[in-house]
């Protein structure tokens, strides 16, 4: 396992999804992340809201594929599917992730949330679209005038 720290402070998505720690990056395109659930992310009831759980399983999937194809691509949302097993509550939680299949540009991603003690919160299947990094941000640029 590669345990690495929390993200840095100009990790600005990270940090508002609450990402912990990397517990794994698995070349061979699997990612284990542990992030924190806050009050601030819950509706009625203390439950935290679905938007952040599928962020959580996203962004695991996303760390899968860089695992596998390096720091020079940016996985690309085509596809997102969530079922949601049980509420989850502030606190721990764990976000794994790994490559179903797919090619050199495209990729079939699985992910599952669990609470600490294993029992499934939520899983996801998505689509993504392998892209290149400078382009990607190229473009971002660009659409901000250049900023």
């Amino acid at each position: 396992m590669n345990d690495t720290a929390a993200p840095s402070a100009t990790d600005d998505l990270s940090r508002t999804l609450g990402l912990v720690r990397r517990i794994e990056m698995d070349p061979r395109g699997r990612a284990i992340l542990e992030y924190e659930g806050g009050l601030h992310m819950c509706h009625s009831g203390g439950v935290v809201q679905g938007g952040f759980i599928t962020g959580w399983l996203d962004a695991a999937m996303a760390h899968a594929l860089i695992a596998r194809s390096g720091q020079d691509i940016v996985p690309m949302s085509l596809e997102l599917k969530v079922s949601f097993f049980a509420p989850t509550r502030p606190g721990r939680v764990i976000a794994e992730a790994w490559i179903e299949g797919g090619g050199r540009s495209t990729v079939f991603m699985e992910a599952r949330l669990t609470d600490p003690a294993g029992a499934i919160l939520a899983k996801a299947s998505s689509t993504l679209r392998v892209m290149d990094r400078s382009r990607v941000e190229g473009a971002a640029r660009a659409a901000l005038g250049g900023k």
